[in-house]
């Protein structure tokens, strides 16, 4: 009997040179198949290991700059907003874990039960911690819960408890979770979620961990970098990541300078929205050269002038 989840069929069907099969998750192979933009270090299941300094310093990026970037590179869905935040004034970044819950079918959710069992997956418990389980340090449960609030409740401050203990770092759901309260005494947890509700799961099942899912009007990679704030969630595509902070930070001393420049009245609006003078260029070098606070290294912000095309 061939046993294989739906979106692993469908999935055969778009890759039938790589093998897909009878899986909850991918094989570390399949991973870097689809994230073959990726050249640099990898976790054991083969998502991209994007470093964590740029992970902290994609905290510092507006969601418009990051937006803009990818859409400049052709990734037109990427963003979701309307989110309800636990904790509103604090930004999350990480490397996405993701996973897929549908209504529940009896007949599917055995065969995806069966195949945990032979993968070595916990058996006590309901299958919506394997997620969990698999979360390291650095992580982001990202998960498509198909919007469902009442019964739809992924997860309660136990499990928030734990996967703060395997990440570090919180949720972004397309559903909702249960005990609030309790979560949020979770110190340094998060959750971006469609809704909340005191009931337990039910009627739901979980069909894949690290295949890609859809949040909303955006698809998600497993690997994934999340930056999520008050503003909106945003995937960033992990090969993006370096070139997308480096032009963000610099996007963002640009604006600095020009509203700086626009308080002192040096310059008009009409020059600072439009395509710089060579005198306003010169200026702006010369705020570079004295400022003190820059969000890159000056090795990294020299190497990034020499190749800018103004």
């Amino acid at each position: 009997m061939i046993r294989i989840t739906l979106v692993s069929f469908v999935l055969c069907l778009t890759f039938t040179g790589l093998g897909f099969s009878q899986q909850i998750s991918p094989t570390p192979d399949q991973i870097r198949a689809l994230t073959s933009s990726w050249d640099g270090e990898r976790f054991p299941d083969g998502r991209p290991k994007i470093p964590d300094d740029l992970l902290e310093r994609l905290k510092g990026i507006s969601m418009e700059e990051a937006w803009g970037i990818l859409r400049n590179n052709g990734y037109n869905n990427q963003f979701e907003n309307d989110w309800i935040i636990l904790k509103e004034d604090e930004v999350l970044t990480g490397r996405a874990v993701t996973a897929q819950y549908m209504p529940f079918r009896e007949d599917v959710n055995e065969l995806v039960k069966e195949i945990g069992k032979e993968e070595n997956r916990a058996q006590s418990g309901g299958t919506n911690s394997w997620p969990i389980d698999v979360l390291v340090d650095g992580d982001v449960y990202v998960a498509d819960g198909y919007g469902k609030i009442v019964d739809g409740t992924l997860i309660g401050d136990n499990l928030g408890n734990a996967i703060y203990a395997n990440s570090g770092n919180g949720v972004i759901f397309n559903g909702s979770v249960r005990d609030m309260a309790g979560l949020s005494k979770i110190d340094g947890f998060n959750a971006w979620i469609k809704g909340h509700d005191p009931s337990y799961i039910q009627e739901m099942m979980l069909t894949t961990i690290n295949y890609p899912i859809r949040m909303g009007r955006a698809t998600v990679l497993p690997g994934d970098a999340v930056l999520a704030n008050k503003w909106g969630v945003i995937f960033i595509p992990a090969y993006l990541v370096a070139d997308l902070v480096i032009n963000a930070e610099f996007t963002a001393l640009r604006d600095q300078f020009g509203h700086q420049r626009l308080r002192e009245q040096k310059y008009t609006a009409g020059e600072i929205d439009s395509r710089w003078s060579d005198a306003i260029k010169e200026d702006f070098l010369n705020w570079l050269n004295d400022k003190q606070d820059l969000p890159m290294s000056r090795e990294e912000l020299d190497a990034y002038l020499k190749e800018r095309n103004w």
